[in-house]
Parts: structure tokens; C-alpha cells; sequence
């Protein structure tokens, strides 16, 4: 949340809360207040649930726009959702979003997916079926277009119980083998 929160401030700016260590420093007794209660009255730090005490800094009505501008799930083309990672609060002002997904999931995305209402591409890491990087691009067409053809080649032979078709764009998406496929 914290990270999602971070993103948006940083493209959106204003009413989106600062969510970086300074920010949150500054702003304790806003967010944190009820749970610092609850230390200072025995409760184990364990206990304590700091996505709700980040949810107090949502800005109302914005805050119902959050799982549109900024979602912890990507639908790819195959039917799973995965997780996205967003960059770190006090890290790289430029990071983006980064979705690692099984190469077959992908077969025939030819736009790349962007966040923010627009404002932010998402980078791929696009994984072998052992869940190794084969390539990170923020362009699918032009990953399906050129730097496929090799990553095929290299591939097929070490996976062959996946599918690696010469059109991508026509390959029906999946996140299973051949033989299950084909069932």
C-alpha cells in the first residue's frame, strides 16, 4: 500500500499523501496515533496493523480511485492476475512498476499496459517457464516483433514441453504446458 500510495504522489502530486519516511515522520500523529496507543498500553508490536493506520491517509473521495490508478493485481492475457511491484517510497524517483509473468502468459499483447491513468508504463520481466528472466521490455509489440525470434530459438530446446510458436501473436496465451493445453 505504502508503495502504491508512493506512486501516486509522485505522478498525481497533490491530494495523495507523502508517504516517504519523512513524510510519514512528520505526519505521526495523523496516521499512527490510535496504534501508538495501543504500545503504549502493552499491546505487542506484532499486533499492530499499519495497512490500516496507512488507509487514515487516503484522501476522500480520491481514495476509492486506488485500485484503478494504482491495482496490486495485472490481468495478463492467459487469465492470472499477478502481483505488480511498485518501487520503493524513498527510492528511484524514475522506477517503475514491474510485472514478472511467465513469457506463454503474454502470447499476443501487443500494448503495454500502463498505470496512473496513463501516466506510467509497466515493466515486464518476461520469465522462462522456471521462472528465470528471459527479458524485461516496456514495449510488447516490439518484443514480439524482434527479440522473440531469438529468445525462441534459445528456449525451445530447454523447454519443450512449452510452447514457443513463431507467431506469438496468434498463440493462444498460457501459463501451462502443451500436453495440459491441449486437454
Amino acid at each position: 500500500l505504502r508503495r502504491r500510495l508512493a506512486l501516486l504522489r509522485r505522478e498525481l502530486g497533490e491530494p495523495w499523501p507523502d508517504v516517504s519516511d519523512s513524510g510519514l515522520l512528520e505526519s505521526l500523529d495523523t496516521w499512527l496515533a490510535t496504534e501508538l496507543d495501543a504500545l503504549a498500553s502493552g499491546a505487542p508490536a506484532s499486533r499492530l496493523d499499519l495497512t490500516s493506520a496507512l488507509r487514515r491517509l487516503l484522501p476522500w473521495p480520491e481514495a476509492v480511485h486506488l485500485d484503478t490508478l494504482a491495482p496490486e493485481r495485472l490481468a495478463v492475457p492467459s487469465g492470472s492476475r499477478v502481483r505488480i511491484t511498485y518501487p520503493e517510497p524513498d527510492g528511484d524517483a524514475t522506477a517503475r512498476p514491474v510485472v514478472a509473468v511467465k513469457l506463454q502468459e503474454c502470447f499476443g499483447w501487443a500494448e503495454t499496459p500502463r498505470l496512473v491513468d496513463g501516466r506510467v508504463l509497466v515493466l515486464f520481466h518476461l520469465l522462462s517457464p522456471a521462472g528465470r528472466p528471459l527479458a524485461v521490455t516496456d514495449d510488447l509489440a516490439s518484443f514480439w516483433s524482434g527479440p522473440y525470434a531469438q529468445v525462441r530459438a534459445e528456449m525451445r530446446g530447454r523447454y519443450p514441453l512449452h510452447p514457443w510458436p513463431e507467431d506469438p501473436w496468434a498463440a493462444a496465451p498460457t501459463k501451462h504446458t502443451k500436453n495440459r493445453a491441449a486437454r
